[in-house]
């Protein structure tokens, strides 16, 4: 985004956040916002809409600032999925609040930021930890072109990070030692990914989506989790 303002002169771009199911839009920064609002967040509410930020477990709306399911009610949440009563049910509550499935925080002022899918939360030893911060950090290396974080079984801590890895042309592969050394000292100890794989590409959907479901079934075979202890803990 800060690329886009300089180097395409939009000086007044704007971030989005919605879907389909809320017709689309929710959230939005604004032009007069500051630059540092209009890259790092997806702004505020819109008009005749509300949002909450959720405890998943409760449904107890969570402080500001901490990590929860981001809902939001209003016109623009659709009545429900066509002939499809008990899947309307699982992300339109009672209250008529759509549960997005998207983990978020939202500061004093209103803006929100998204951390990540209740999907993809790893649980390792207790810890809730959210690929997207990884993810982040780790597209600071040079060498890495695109990178995506899953969990996968640990008979330990229940769940272990992996990380998925598309490397930059001309770049030499990563080992599962160097990314580590990249992560000392900037990301927690339990943060850091345990695998690395190097790929090619990540599979999709065919609307472009990246399948961590099927990254996840791989890696089971690629890592030889199929023990019982794996499995009982998975």
């Amino acid at each position: 985004m800060k690329r886009v303002v300089s180097e395409m002169h939009m000086g007044e771009v704007a971030i989005c956040y919605g879907m389909t199911e809320t017709s689309p839009v929710s959230t939005m920064t604004r032009r007069d916002d500051v630059l540092a609002r209009r890259t790092e967040t997806v702004g505020r509410v819109m008009p005749h809409l509300e949002v909450k930020i959720v405890d998943p477990d409760t449904g107890l709306v969570v402080r500001r600032g901490e990590p929860g399911e981001l809902c939001t009610r209003g016109y623009s949440v659709m009545l429900g999925y066509w002939d499809e009563p008990a899947k309307t049910a699982e992300v339109v509550d009672a209250g008529r609040w759509m549960h997005t499935g998207d983990l978020a925080t939202m500061d004093a002022e209103g803006y929100l930021n998204i951390v990540g899918r209740i999907k993809d939360m790893v649980i390792r030893g207790g810890e809730n930890i959210y690929p997207r911060e990884i993810e982040e950090y780790l597209y600071t290396h040079p060498d890495i072109a695109d990178v995506q974080v899953i969990g996968v079984p640990d008979a330990a801590y229940g769940e272990e990070l992996m990380a998925w890895i598309v490397m930059r042309p001309g770049a030499e592969t990563l080992t599962a030692e160097r990314v580590r050394e990249f992560c000392a000292g900037n990301l927690a100890h339990y943060k850091v990914p345990r695998y690395v794989h190097v790929v090619d590409g990540f599979p999709m959907t065919v609307t472009g989506k990246i399948r961590k479901v099927e990254m996840r079934e791989q890696a089971v075979d690629l890592l030889g989790l199929h023990s019982a202890a794996y499995i009982e803990n998975a």
